[in-house]
């Protein structure tokens, strides 16, 4: 099969195999290039498939030696379509941790499930005995909720009033003007319940009771704020909500977590292309401004960057670097950085569809979302005909 990108709206229907495997090397030797952390010993990744949970699993194994377990829910592939991206980057990792003499398992399946939590519990006490780091990186738009079987479905809302504002179709290199009507209670609620703490609860919690967290146990979820330009979409809306409750619960689970000397922490991150980040009207033309300026001053970093240094500098530091005063890890600092922030403001206004290649850097943005799936990596033959079935060396399957 040839494998070329097909994209639909903020979605890409394709990946490929090769180029995943590219970028998670380029991740790795990113990782080794920096030199070894003190670190966790045995990680489980909940989300471990993509962006800024790959990335973690990434730099636990190659940077601190540790054990990892990844768990995700991604689609393999068969004779007439391409796998998820998310399936070949963690065939990818596990093909190159076990070349290496790492361990490294992985379980597919609905991480909101029980089952998946139960399946997850039995290989923890099976092959590593207990769990000193977890990390929370979901990023699902469903739930169903593993008692009730209730379906959540999130949505990306204003609340109280609607929204309007600019936003771009990287794609066509378009300004738009948009305008989002405002989210219902139950939007709200849904929200919440998908894209909230609930889920990390239960698993802190089960695992806890199987007796499965080691002593000093951490456990990070990651987060996203943003600046005062896209409040009124993001922080201030239903993702905003239920980031909130995010935080809400890692305050909760330091209550659980006391009886084995654990800490349970939210990491604000900085803005990165994903494919939920393309979906949110207002945060595209956001990114593309924010590259622009960033590559400019030298401080642009991707996920892999941003949590090595996550490692390296609050999680595993000898002196960890000060949290805000809400308790939150910001590695959005230099995304937040004044002079970085004012100069996105006054650019905002005068952004059209005719400079918007000149005055921000859509292209990096565009080039970015394509690498997602595997595309636009330097050194993969993309007319080759390739095999699009990968298997995932040490997957367990689902029961």
């Amino acid at each position: 099969m040839i494998i070329q990108p097909k994209i639909r709206g903020f979605i890409c229907t394709t990946a490929h195999p090769n180029g995943c495997a590219k970028a998670v090397l380029e991740q790795i030797n990113y990782v080794k290039a920096q030199g070894k952390l003190n670190g966790p010993k045995n990680v489980l990744v909940i989300g471990a498939s993509t962006g800024y949970g790959l990335a973690s699993r990434i730099v636990a194994t190659f940077g601190a030696d540790a054990k990892t377990i990844g768990v995700f829910y991604e689609k393999e592939a068969d004779e007439k379509r391409t796998a998820s991206a998310g399936w070949y980057n963690s065939a990818a990792f596990e093909r190159y941790a076990l070349e290496q003499g790492y361990y490294a398992k992985s379980i597919n399946g609905d991480a909101f499930s029980s089952e998946i939590k139960k399946q997850t519990a039995e290989l923890i006490r099976k092959d590593l005995g207990k769990i000193d780091l977890i990390i929370y990186s979901l990023a699902s738009p469903r739930r169903i909720h593993p008692d009730t079987g209730e379906v959540f479905n999130s949505a990306l809302k204003p609340i109280g009033e609607s929204f309007s504002g600019k936003t771009i179709d990287a794609f066509k290199g378009e300004v738009k003007d948009v305008t989002i009507e405002p989210a219902t209670e139950q939007e709200i609620k849904n929200t919440i319940a998908v894209m909230g703490g609930d889920d990390w609860e239960l698993w802190i919690s089960y695992l806890n009771k199987e007796g499965l967290l080691a002593s000093g146990v951490k456990t990070v979820a990651y987060s996203y704020l943003g600046p005062v330009l896209t409040h009124s979409i993001y922080k201030n809306g239903t993702i905003g909500k239920a980031k909130e409750h995010l935080k809400a619960t890692a305050d909760k689970l330091n209550d659980t977590l006391k009886s084995v000397n654990g800490e349970a922490m939210v990491s604000v991150d900085k803005a990165v292309v994903t494919q939920a980040s393309a979906a949110i009207p207002v945060v595209p033309l956001y990114i593309a401004l924010l590259f622009k300026i960033m590559k400019a001053k030298g401080t642009h970093e991707g996920c892999i960057e941003q949590i090595y240094r996550l490692f390296k500098d609050y999680l595993y530091a000898s002196k960890p670097l000060s949290r805000d005063e809400e308790g939150y890890i910001r590695l959005d600092d230099l995304e937040l950085e004044p002079s970085v922030q004012q100069a996105i403001t006054s650019a905002w206004s005068t952004i059209t569809t005719d400079n918007l290649s000149t005055e921000t850097d859509v292209e990096g943005y565009r080039n970015d979302f394509y690498r997602l799936f595997g595309f636009n990596i330097d050194g993969v033959d993309y007319e080759q005909d390739v095999n699009p079935v990968v298997e995932i060396p040490s997957l367990v399957e689902s029961k």
